[in-house]
């Protein structure tokens, strides 16, 4: 685990939308938790179940690599994730992200830091 002062630097170096290759590490409770991601970094990511889709068949397995955009970052020095691959979203992203994220592609490409919390930083 970094320090505070570590994740302040390598949080200001992120942007929301930001891709990454990850490798899918941990699946611990599929359907129910997320997936944890290695994405080369000191810090970890993670996929939150609520972005998933609803078939635990179709997530991503330990060992996967796949490509995700930097979706949230927040405390416990975690990036939380989204995946590129529209067949790893839930079914219904679309109408999710209206609801849950509705300024989510003018949000691309400003510093994850710059943000206040809000709906997305619940997920």
């Amino acid at each position: 685990m970094v320090s505070d002062v570590e994740w302040s630097r390598i949080r200001a170096q992120l942007r929301f939308g930001q891709v990454f290759t990850g490798t899918v590490v941990r699946v611990p409770r599929p359907g129910t938790i997320g997936v944890f991601v290695d994405l080369g970094l000191e810090v970890g990511g993670f996929v939150d179940a609520l972005l998933l889709p609803a078939e635990t068949q179709a997530w991503p397995t330990e060992g996967a690599v796949a490509q995700f955009e930097v979706w949230w970052t927040d405390r416990p020095h975690q990036i939380r994730l989204k995946p590129l691959d529209p067949h790893l979203l839930r079914e219904d992203w679309t109408e999710f992200l209206a609801r849950w994220r509705p300024g989510w592609p003018a949000e691309i490409g400003q510093r994850t830091g710059e943000l206040r919390a809000g709906p997305a930083d619940q997920l």
